[in-house]
């Protein structure tokens, strides 16, 4: 970030909202600045003034952070759990506020992003940037090509057409099969209601890419920062440019927790 940024930008850097979900609440009244309300195209210096949503104060980490972790099952991904659950903040040991992009069921495994960098989180998750993520599903076999035309054309649900963008069976042995399913969104349950609907239902389920990153062979329960490559994999999905200010895996070599 420069000295003064314009505000909706620290807001969406801080994960409150989007560039113009912030322009909203900012047109509202709700944000202050050192004690005044805002107004649209105030800039702010993250480091000095005092910005507040609501009365709560914005905490904006002037270095940005991108990692990995490799959810087990039974991890919910939260930053908190009222009923106590393990979080997936459990299993990442840094001191900074970071927050997970998107979530995973609690019994779904694999990749999972976590960043500081809200307008990029915002904009990953966002449907009409249709960001892939690949999920490996374990399913009865063998599956048909019924069953794989089926799914290609779409699947209504109760909350809409699922639709995967490609969907290939990656694997059978011994009455299992597994599915490679690509999808752009990430609705609620969304791969194990629309393999449930034609017949597949999930017996295990991992996300094993996002935008381009891959999980590839980080352990279970273990997290990396991201390269710079690989940031700028996400960066060009979401169609934003990689900040100077990012930290990853080439500048730090205790990255593995």
């Amino acid at each position: 970030m420069t000295m003064a940024d314009r505000l909706q930008k620290v807001m969406a850097a801080a994960g409150i909202a989007s560039r113009r979900a912030s322009e909203v609440l900012i047109s509202a009244g709700r944000v202050t600045i050192n004690g005044r309300v805002a107004e649209l195209g105030d800039r702010v210096d993250p480091d000095v003034d005092v910005v507040e949503v609501d009365g709560d104060r914005v905490i904006v980490d002037t270095t940005l952070h991108y990692l990995m972790l490799n959810k087990p099952r039974g991890v919910v991904s939260t930053t908190h759990d009222p009923e106590g659950r393990p979080t997936v903040m459990d299993l990442v040991n840094l001191e900074e506020r970071l927050y997970p992009v998107g979530r995973l069921d609690q019994d779904t495994e694999g990749l999972l992003l976590l960043t500081n960098d809200g307008e990029l989180a915002n904009r990953l998750l966002h449907p009409s940037f249709e960001v892939e993520r690949t999920y490996l599903a374990l399913v009865p076999g063998p599956v048909r090509r019924e069953t794989l035309r089926r799914l290609t054309e779409g699947v209504e649900l109760d909350d809409g057409l699922a639709r995967p963008r490609r969907v290939r069976v990656a694997e059978e042995h011994r009455g299992k099969a597994l599915l490679e399913v690509v999808m752009t969104e990430g609705r609620k349950h969304e791969v194990r209601r629309m393999l449930a609907a034609v017949g597949a239902p999930v017996e295990r389920l991992a996300r094993v890419a996002f935008g381009g990153v891959e999980l590839g062979d980080l352990r279970q329960g273990k997290w990396r920062f991201l390269d710079r490559p690989e940031i700028a994999k996400l960066h060009a999905a979401a169609g934003t440019s990689v900040p100077a200010t990012a930290r990853t895996s080439d500048t730090d070599t205790e990255a593995t927790s």
